[in-house]
């Protein structure tokens, strides 16, 4: 009975340190997005540049290249202790937003240069947050558990579009972010609640009287050899770039533009577009929560191309209804083809090397800024329509190339990568 029995999306909170993990991650995912958001519409208000505004984007991911440093910190020192350490440092930066803005001396000069300390760190605070979810998940729970808690993610995307533009409105930035660091602060809190989980004790190839720096980087270079060459990883890391080069830009980083200049909307009908990619993205977390047995590196596939196809209707309606629409879709799309990249990558990685091989999946984050920044710069010369038609359809026929590149890890049944 127990093993053909329907998967129950709250099985992974039997285990304790999870009960207190999800709700942590919760608040931080809920910070990030409310911060994203109106600080998105504050630089595309107060310069009205959509440059300026996808350098902003950028900047929040300028610690993408360091990741792989995070998760070697975090495979020796335990990644409940860095997480622990990062989001406090997450409080510290937006308190002092709180008061620039409190003291009237904000500028988008200011939010600059600490969304640019921001994006040193927080790139790797997903990776991080998943590592130590395989720590303390038995495998066989693996997919429930990050698909649930995926949903951190997803719901806050719903929470920050439908709030925080708006109490940004209402209330202004500098009592908007006396919330958020108050999120961060709880989040450090809940994470400093888990127990230790066990720790696998390796030894190092290298030479006992090596310098610290050659252990360094020979335990980086370890990492990133290692997840770039395991079975269905090399796949599952050139989607996860393929994605954030020419997917990500138009439902994110772009999002304030798209509002005000083709919607022609303000503050609420941003929240109702970046609100309706996160309600499908929250639909396609829940499902995979829901569903057992399923193929994961053909769902990875399937479900990437589906996402471009979506975008590609996306970026030429002009009508908000149909562009809710099309974002739903696009986001249940989304979901499980970054859920079934996660998942390949956390089945796969040795345990003790986890920390650097997620470190490597932030890094390939890095295709975002400079899709972002390509965007801005191509949407200034041929267009809004154009420039997100060429990396709809550029995106396609990549994933496309990927898919047969590597059939035999992500097609036959009996791939690791399709294990159920």
């Amino acid at each position: 009975m127990s093993a053909t029995a329907r998967p129950s999306a709250l099985a992974p909170f039997r285990i304790r340190n999870y009960r207190f993990q999800w709700p942590s991650d919760l608040l931080t995912s809920w910070a990030f997005e409310v911060e994203t958001l109106v600080l998105g519409w504050y630089i595309i208000v107060q310069t009205g540049s959509v440059l300026l505004l996808t350098v902003l984007a950028s900047l929040q991911f300028v610690g993408t290249l360091v990741a792989p440093v995070f998760g070697m910190i975090g495979d020796r020192i335990g990644h409940r202790h860095l997480l622990v350490v990062m989001r406090l440092a997450y409080t510290a930066l937006s308190s002092t937003i709180v008061v620039l803005a409190l003291s009237g001396h904000l500028s988008p000069l200011s939010v600059m240069i600490i969304v640019t300390i921001m994006g040193l760190i927080r790139p790797s605070d997903l990776g991080v947050r998943g590592a130590l979810l395989a720590d303390i998940m038995p495998a066989e729970q693996l997919v429930g558990a990050i698909s649930v808690a995926r949903t951190t993610q997803d719901s806050a995307r719903i929470a920050g579009a439908l709030t925080g533009a708006g109490l940004f409105a209402v209330l202004g930035i500098g009592l908007v972010y006396v919330a958020v660091a108050c999120l961060y602060f709880t989040a450090a809190l809940l994470m400093l609640c888990l127990t230790r989980p066990k720790r696998i004790v390796t030894t190092s190839n290298l030479p006992a009287n090596s310098h610290a720096v050659s252990r360094l980087f020979g335990d980086l270079k370890e990492g990133i050899v290692y997840a770039w060459n395991g079975p269905g990883m090399r796949a599952a890391l050139c989607v996860a770039f393929l994605a954030n080069l020419t997917a990500f830009p138009f439902t994110g980083g772009l999002l304030p533009y798209i509002a005000r200049e083709i919607f022609h909307t303000d503050q609420t009908g941003l929240g109702y577009l970046s609100a309706s990619f996160a309600v499908g993205s929250l639909i396609g977390s829940i499902t995979l929560s829901l569903v057992g047995g399923v193929r994961i590196a053909r769902l990875l596939i399937g479900a990437t191309l589906a996402w471009y196809a979506m975008l590609l209707v996306f970026v030429e309606v002009r009508t908000m209804p149909v562009a809710m629409a099309c974002l739903v879709l696009a986001g249940i799309a989304q979901s499980m083809s970054m859920i079934s990249a996660a998942v390949i990558l956390m089945r796969t990685a040795s345990a003790h090397l986890r920390g650097r091989v997620m470190g490597v999946r932030m890094m390939v984050i890095y295709g975002l800024p400079i899709g972002l920044l390509a965007a801005g710069s191509l949407i200034d010369v041929i267009g809004y329509s154009a420039t997100g038609s060429l990396y709809a359809v550029a995106g396609f026929v990549a994933m496309l190339a990927i898919a047969i590149r590597w059939r035999a890890d992500l097609w036959p049944v009996h791939a690791p990568a399709n294990a159920r």
